[in-house]
């Protein structure tokens, strides 16, 4: 039986459930000592701390505590032991087929123990997740089992402090990745003093562990040089800017925590930031406030990868992810952007032509076709307001005005790129509707005999764009560059080039029954 100086403060798993004691002694008027534990999941427990009017304890939750029986509660075991029976199956195996290789019979005593310590010794990457550590046992017991351990899961596990865990820690002398997640660790009041033990640490985890963002950086000058760090699930609300530490971070995952959105900007400083995760964080506009929209922002200055999935994330704020003009890989999935538009390919479209550097959007590719495609629709979505607002296809006269510029800042450089449209093809046109003619054609490629002829029906008005979108999903040639042509029965013997992406079917007078003909290159 531990002793009350002991047991206060110890992790205890019972049931499968791990919890925090928070009170030893006699609950009246029933007989014997109860421990108080405060459960990491609120559900598991019965009250707050208080019995029968009594206040033995506190806890975060209304529900999040109870007593039990010392006897029912385990504290844990240390390091080594829990290391010996997480992998002593998978060494006897092995020291089995050792054996069973073996030409001759094995004499020596204590042969199995030692090809045991060996395998344990050799050991680079450590599993012992939900293995109930709570210490570390005998001194440099550790530093002999496990000398070269790079890797290290200890995510579950009945670990109470940062003192207990570094002196762990500080008997691995490689270890580059740190596991934590799902553990209730009491910060240090000198976390500076125990950063010898995190030296080499690279990559640290401690998703789910009930964490402020005031207490990361409270425990932060213990990991000086880590780069990789993910907080996902925690209790991580208002951000403050990093002064002095974190300053090594390349990616930071803050997903699922709800962060208030105007502290976001205050983590915009870290200089090695390339990976961001911001997904199911309650945001609901994400924009700089240094820099004008469509201008190249100081922030966030070596932002590679954005990810804000599964936020509140409207359509009038997507222009101001164009000042992230470093992006290539943006993920904003299941999010209200671009609402206005029923389809979300033609969302992904509009997205693609803002950020001219972007190659993964949602998980998926951005080939060069599909840019192309994106960047020629974007001209002719948008056409009609750039005139209004003072464009002219004449460059002399192109002048449109600044709320335009702001709203669209690429639109000038993709007409420099692509030309601009005529007027004539910017007219609003009608919604179209199933009594409207559809052109019954026929697509061939004359310089590919394998491949059969296949006829659809389309609409006149369709752009020459969207066919060729078409073609790539129906002909399978995903980033080809697509040349059509076409031939009528009322012009025999000629083939008409059909050579403008913003062009619809009817302007080159396409029928009902011609034959359009598909090559490649």
């Amino acid at each position: 039986m531990k002793t009350q100086e002991d047991a206060v403060g110890r992790r205890v798993s019972c049931d499968g459930e791990r919890g925090t004691v928070r009170y030893v002694g006699p609950v009246p008027p029933t007989a014997g000592v109860w421990l108080g534990v405060e459960w990491d999941d609120p559900e598991r427990g019965k009250h707050d701390g208080s019995h029968e009017g009594v206040r033995y304890f506190t806890c975060r939750h209304p529900k999040g505590g109870s007593f039990v029986r010392p006897k029912k509660a385990s504290f844990g075991v240390d390091y080594v032991t829990a290391l010996k029976q997480r992998y002593e199956v998978e060494l006897q195996e092995a020291i089995g087929e050792d054996l069973k290789i073996s030409s001759r019979t094995v004499m020596m005593v204590g042969f199995e123990d030692v090809k045991q310590k060996q395998r344990l010794e050799n050991l680079t990457e450590i599993s012992l997740r939900r293995c109930e550590v709570s210490g570390p046992g005998p001194e440099n017991e550790i530093r002999n089992a496990t000398p070269f351990a790079r890797s290290l899961d200890l995510s579950g596990n009945l670990l109470s402090s940062w003192e207990v865990l570094a002196a762990i820690t500080e008997q691995l002398e490689s270890l580059q990745e740190l596991q934590l997640s799902h553990n209730r660790l009491s910060t240090s009041s000198d976390p500076s003093r125990l950063s010898p033990a995190f030296s080499c640490l690279r990559v640290l985890s401690l998703n789910s562990c009930a964490l402020t963002w005031t207490q990361v950086l409270h425990c932060a000058p213990m990991w000086p040089q880590v780069e990789e760090l993910y907080l996902a699930d925690n209790d991580v609300t208002e951000l403050l800017r990093p002064e002095h530490v974190l300053q090594a971070l390349k990616v930071l995952d803050l997903s699922s925590n709800q962060i208030v959105q105007e502290t976001v900007l205050e983590i915009s400083h870290l200089p090695g930031l390339q990976k961001l995760n911001l997904s199911s964080s309650g945001l609901s506009v994400f924009q700089f406030s240094d820099a004008s929209p469509g201008n190249k922002t100081a922030l966030f200055p070596a932002l590679k990868t954005l990810l804000l999935d599964d936020n509140n994330i409207s359509e009038v704020n997507i222009k101001d992810h164009v000042k992230i003009v470093c992006v290539f890989h943006l993920s904003c999935r299941r999010n209200p952007l671009l609402q206005r538009e029923k389809n979300l390919e033609t969302s992904r479209q509009i997205i693609i032509a803002r950020l001219s550097r972007l190659e993964l959007l949602d998980m998926r590719q951005v080939l060069s076709d599909e840019r192309r495609g994106a960047e020629l629709d974007y001209c002719k979505m948008f056409g009609a307001a750039w005139l209004k607002a003072g464009g002219h296809s004449d460059p002399e006269k192109n002048q449109p005005n600044t709320d335009f510029m702001s709203e669209h800042p690429r639109f000038l450089a993709l007409l420099q790129k692509y030309g601009a449209p005529d007027e004539g093809e910017l007219r609003e046109q009608k919604p179209f509707a199933l009594k409207n003619q559809l052109l019954t054609v026929t697509f061939v490629c004359p310089e590919d005999s394998e491949r059969k002829p296949i006829e659809k029906k389309l609409p006149g008005s369709m752009i020459v764009q969207k066919v060729k979108g078409l073609l790539h999903r129906l002909l399978k040639l995903p980033g080809m560059e697509l040349k059509l042509s076409y031939t009528c029965s009322k012009i025999a013997g000629r083939e008409i080039e059909i050579d403008n992406d913003l062009k619809p079917l009817e302007f080159y007078s396409v029928e009902d029954g011609d034959r359009i003909l598909v090559r490649w290159s």
